[in-house]
């Protein structure tokens, strides 16, 4: 199989796939990413985790999706267990990682089935958050919600799929293989055949190489499935033919300086409002995000310009609920290119299922979709990863409910 983009919904399958097929298949994976682990809007993300819709309703399939999440999740926090493994990845992130979880108080067995809400008065949030700010003396408390380092968990979440690898290898079964290619695929035939056009440039000048092109023994996958967020539309099979919508976000991060005596509760909520607040620690926090309609600049950089827009769209939003904030510091920026699914009587729902009915009948293998996780991505990943992995592994697309694959049945340009 191949398995195009590194971020939420492309691990989510990777890991599923090794997971769910029979022990005794010899399985090979290519995950193909350029940028990497989380090189792209997934690993920019927020890290805000909870099941509910801004109306504070459970959203579709809501408590399955966390459930999913949730099992993803602690199956990550395993693979860092060992003290070797926490140095290596702390190594990369940095000596203030803080973890998968960066509000510590995660424990997978102990979590509901759903996230429960608690409404609260203004006095019960200024006791989690001094001198919070509440217009209308209510907020929606949500203690099960979590906060998550989203590039640490996906790389943590590979550490897994390769741990697993191991595991189901050593134990006289099928072989189990799972490569890391840092390549960016430009049109799926290159991955029809051994040998294809390989294509290097800045989207503007662009060289054409004929190369050799590594793919299974037999010149073919058995499947590809591509989870590549907003950059499946530049696919030219794909072009077009999506109904997503691109949209650009910028998140700050905020440091609070070291004069500065108030600091950010230990153990302080993050916040949810016209702006958002995830709290990575007394002193740092990230604050977005802002939405660039139609853009197609997937880089992660931000210029100073961008930087400079963005908190005089953000700082106000968040000051209008946590005042403190202005005593933070800028600290830097990042962004992401969000896949906006479009809107259903169930709300946003992500695209899945087959398109070799899409893409046309001239082609070998079977291509699948998912996509359009929008900005729910980490919530929906484990659930639409585990379900894309066994409609993959079947060769059964009606194992995924309709609502997920009705898009299909419309007309589907942007």
């Amino acid at each position: 199989y191949a398995v195009l983009g590194a971020g939420f919904a492309g691990l989510s399958v990777a890991w599923h796939l090794l997971k769910e097929s029979p022990k005794d298949l010899n399985l090979h994976i290519d995950l193909y990413d350029e940028m990497g682990i989380g090189g792209g809007a997934s690993g920019v993300s927020g890290g805000l985790l909870h099941p509910y819709s801004p109306k504070v309703k459970l959203l579709w399939r809501g408590a399955e999706c966390w459930k999913e999440c949730m099992k993803l999740l602690s199956i990550a926090e395993q693979a860092v267990s060992s003290e070797e493994d926490l140095v290596s990845l702390s190594g990369e992130f940095g000596q203030d990682f803080g973890g998968i979880l960066d509000r510590r108080r995660f424990n997978a067995k102990n979590c509901l089935a759903n996230c429960k809400i608690e409404i609260i008065d203004k006095n019960a949030a200024e006791k989690l958050v001094p001198h919070i700010h509440m217009p209308f003396n209510l907020a929606f408390y949500m203690p099960e919600a979590i906060n998550v380092n989203s590039k640490y968990y996906l790389n943590a979440l590979f550490l897994a799929c390769q741990n697993i690898v191991k595991e189901l290898s050593a134990s006289g079964f099928g072989k189990k293989n799972l490569c890391l290619q840092k390549k960016s695929v430009y049109e799926l035939r290159e991955l029809e055949g051994k040998q294809c056009f390989l294509r290097h440039g800045d989207g503007k000048n662009v060289e054409n190489k004929f190369v050799l092109w590594w793919t299974p023994e037999n010149g073919e996958y058995d499947a590809v499935i591509i989870c590549l967020g907003a950059k499946a539309d530049l696919l030219p099979e794909l072009a077009g033919k999506l109904p997503l919508r691109t949209c650009r976000g910028v998140i700050l991060h905020l440091q609070l300086p070291d004069n500065i005596g108030e600091d950010y509760p230990d153990h302080g909520p993050s916040i949810l409002s016209d702006a958002w607040l995830a709290i990575k620690g007394n002193h740092r926090l990230d604050l977005g995000s802002t939405w660039e309609w139609k853009s197609r600049n997937s880089s992660s950089n931000v210029s100073t310009d961008e930087a400079s827009d963005a908190l005089q769209e953000l700082l106000p939003k968040a000051s209008a609920i946590y005042p403190g904030i202005t005593s933070w510091s800028f600290a830097g920026a990042r962004a992401g290119l969000r896949a906006m699914p479009p809107l259903t009587p169930h709300g946003s729902l992500p695209l899945l299922g087959c398109v070799n009915n899409i893409l046309g009948n001239d082609l070998i293998c079977k291509y699948w979709l998912l996509g359009g996780l929008g900005s729910r991505g980490l919530l929906y990943h484990g659930w639409l990863g585990k379900l894309t992995a066994e409609a993959v592994l079947s060769c059964n697309e009606q194992i995924i409910p309709s609502e997920l694959t009705s898009w299909k049945n419309k007309d589907s340009r942007p």
